[in-house]
């Protein structure tokens, strides 16, 4: 028999339930849309950005940065088809392995520019503290998950914080002070989102802020220099970059100021590799320079709304999530985003003291892209979990 027709309206229903069950769209479609354009934004930059970096192979970043968005991507795929909730059960070896990967670097990095942050493989360099970034939100989710009857307990904040601050100290030792940033802001936010009392987290951030007067005045004043002169001006020298010219960083971060104004609305006509002369690091911590050079203020507001949309469909995420576990880690995926697109944009216009925060996606490295593309993996999964769990319950679930 011939099924009867039905009403636009329930076609409609149908279609929207259909959607929400997963068989038209298969993973969170403005996320993956997000996804493409900054690599398609990264691929072109670094294209223009680099052409003469390398002598002999114009075109080494580009085609080695479209490898790593290709296997990335490939990768974010297979982790969406996973269900997150199967990472608790290995919470131990998860923090063992971020703990024992950083220890590695430390122990047989390579050193480059005064750090040792990754160790050299062949056709790749292993950067642990990217990967830990990811590690250490899915060990600290499933960690709150546990303590969920105690979260209001001042204990289960300090446990957090100190479980969070052991591979902070160790990537600060690189020196890597931008991860180790991240590592402090995704913990922070975890502990916001499980809803611990907000006298903790004040308390945390009074603390940070005590020990950041202590370091930069009152042991300097008392003849106690806990930080090397360079390190206070680099973390100091963008308040008055003009008097502390002479440090290279602050320098770099002159030139990086200098650059953006060139690119003007629309970037520079005919933008050659000469014309990327002023931009320090232009591969990697100032991408965000070399785009604005090329594309100029459309592109950069460009390439920050994809950001934009990024974070906001992290965030629709973190709402949807069926569970404590999924909204913590959506979360902390979130935090990572935020801080790393905030820091490194800032440090770049000079608002911020440079810290060596890649930007997620756009800056080149195998490392970089991987952790990123593995966390909007987990972003996929917890979507897709969210709305296979209304679908079942016969809900609609909007995006």
């Amino acid at each position: 028999m011939t099924p009867p027709a039905l009403s636009p309206l329930q076609a409609s229903e149908q279609t929207a339930q259909e959607t929400s069950a997963g068989i038209s769209l298969p993973f969170d479609p403005l996320l993956t849309l997000a996804v493409i354009g900054l690599g398609i934004c990264s691929a072109l930059t670094l294209k223009v950005a680099t052409a003469g970096t390398i002598p002999g192979d114009p075109h080494y970043f580009f085609k080695r940065q479209i490898v790593y968005l290709i296997v990335g991507f490939l990768a974010m795929l297979g982790v969406s088809r996973l269900d997150y909730g199967w990472l608790r059960r290995f919470q131990r070896p998860i923090y063992a392995l971020l703990i024992l990967s950083i220890l590695a670097v430390l122990a047989l990095g390579s050193e480059t520019l005064g750090s040792t942050r990754s160790i050299s493989l062949p056709g790749f360099s292993f950067q642990s503290s990217e990967i830990g970034k990811l590690l250490l939100i899915v060990f600290l989710s499933g960690f709150v998950v546990d303590r969920a009857r105690r979260l209001r307990d001042r204990d289960t904040t300090i446990k957090v914080l100190a479980l969070a601050l052991v591979p902070t100290i160790l990537v600060f030792k690189e020196p890597d002070i931008g991860s180790g940033l991240v590592f402090i802001a995704i913990a922070l936010t975890i502990l916001f989102v499980a809803g611990v009392p907000w006298r903790h987290i004040a308390a945390i951030l009074l603390l940070g802020v005590i020990a950041l007067t202590i370091v930069l005045a009152v042991a300097p004043a008392l003849g106690v220099h806990l930080l090397q002169k360079y390190e206070v001006e680099r973390l100091t020298g963008f308040l008055n970059p003009t008097a502390h010219v002479e440090n290279k960083l602050v320098y770099q971060e002159l030139q990086s100021k200098i650059a953006i104004g060139a690119g003007r609305q629309t970037g520079m006509a005919g933008v050659g590799s000469s014309e990327f002369g002023l931009v320090p690091e232009r591969e990697t911590d100032f991408i965000f320079a070399s785009l604005s050079v090329a594309r100029g203020f459309v592109g950069a507001a460009f390439v920050l709304s994809l950001y934009a949309l990024m974070i906001w469909r992290g965030l629709r995420i973190l709402s949807m999530a069926k569970d404590l576990y999924g909204s913590l880690i959506a979360g902390g995926v979130v935090a990572m985003l935020m801080f790393q697109v905030f820091v490194n944009v800032g440090v770049t216009i000079g608002i911020l003291p440079i810290t060596g925060i890649t930007l997620p996606l756009m800056s080149y490295g195998g490392s970089s892209v991987l952790s990123t593309m593995l966390a909007v993996g987990l972003l996929q999964s917890i979507y897709l979990r969210a709305r296979s769990t209304e679908a079942m319950k016969g809900r609609v679930l909007r995006w």
